[in-house]
């Protein structure tokens, strides 16, 4: 009998645990300069919004289109190849849903270790994204592979988006409520599924459901604001929204939604190292009344995780409000 091949096993992190810490990688880009800029570009490394907005053909009356363009891969943060494609490009597309577009084409980044792995596997992981490309209803086309001594996968993704109606990091006000798509923990069972093999079954639909839906209610509601919650945690996402939108956040911790198994989880000691750095990294901005093993949940890395949004949408939990700046990014209560 062969034994299953544990994908997790071949990374040093997992799904986007593995980001470049927040701290660090702000530092990187904010001496990063280069390339062309102003004119028709919309959105760009200002305020770390999730992918890169430009108007195209535009209208007399300054309308016209905007194309959306992101990339986003990891490591295997499950063990079955399939899934690990459906997660990753089900990631990616999230960008441009979190931008208000709508996908149009994905190509296939991979990095795959030849000499460890069969390419067999490599054929199952870019047939689960192609699957979730299939669900976008979005176009996949090439890619580009390299030899790697860690398997990763993704996609780079081109979207249209209206840009008198994009979701943007900066347009947060104060008065509305802040509604949270999916639930947090993704980050906390990665961990656990990493060291001991456990699946969660409720964790791998979560990270295969598209955004799509919530981005169509928030265009459809007039939201202007709004996120996707991942690596960062929420906490580092939503700081991010607040300073660039010169606001605060308060956050009513009870009405924070979990997968199952998340509390039990961290009490258990299964906490990535990059929820931890995202917890460290917003704490000086933060104003909690919360224990810490709360914060380190809130600011759970996430993989494919949901929208946060700048207003209401149906069927989805209000977990706080945007209020007039304070000393503090976020209040959490």
């Amino acid at each position: 009998m062969t034994t299953p091949v544990r994908l997790t096993q071949y990374a040093a992190g997992g799904g986007c645990a593995c980001k470049v810490p927040p701290g660090e990688l702000e530092r990187v880009l904010g001496d990063l300069t280069g390339g062309r800029a102003g004119g028709d570009l919309l959105v760009g490394l200002e305020n770390g919004d999730d992918g890169a907005a430009v108007r195209i053909d535009p209208a007399p009356d300054g309308s016209g289109r905007a194309v959306v363009v992101t990339a986003d891969f990891f490591t295997p943060v499950v063990d079955d190849a399939y899934d690990w494609g459906r997660i990753a490009a089900t990631n990616a597309l999230s960008d441009v849903y979190a931008m208000g577009g709508t996908p149009l084409v994905g190509v296939n980044l991979l990095g795959w270790p030849r000499e460890l792995l069969p390419f067999e596997l490599a054929a199952e992981v870019m047939r689960g994204g192609a699957e979730a490309c299939a669900a976008a209803d979005t176009y996949l086309a090439g890619g580009h592979s390299i030899d790697d001594r860690e398997p990763k996968y993704g996609l780079a993704v081109t979207g249209l988006a209206d840009p008198d109606r994009l979701l943007r990091n900066d347009a947060a006000e104060a008065g509305l409520p802040l509604t949270l798509t999916k639930p947090l923990g993704l980050g906390v069972l990665n961990n656990r599924h990493k060291a001991t093999g456990e699946r969660f079954e409720e964790a791998v639909a979560v990270m295969s459901t598209l955004n799509r839906e919530a981005s169509q209610q928030a265009l459809a509601a007039g939201v202007r604001a709004a996120t996707d919650v991942t690596g960062f945690g929420l906490l580092g996402h939503l700081m991010k929204m607040m300073r660039a939108s010169r606001t605060t956040a308060v956050i009513d911790a009870s009405a924070v939604p979990y997968v199952e198994g998340a509390r039990r989880s961290l009490a258990e000691g299964f906490v990535p190292g990059g929820s931890r750095r995202n917890l460290d990294w917003v704490r000086e901005h933060l104003d909690a009344d919360v224990d810490e093993d709360e914060l380190v949940l809130l600011a759970d890395a996430q993989t494919s995780g949901g929208l946060l949004v700048v207003g209401e949408l149906p069927g989805h939990p209000v977990i706080g409000e945007v209020v007039p700046a304070g000393e503090a990014l976020i209040r959490v209560r």
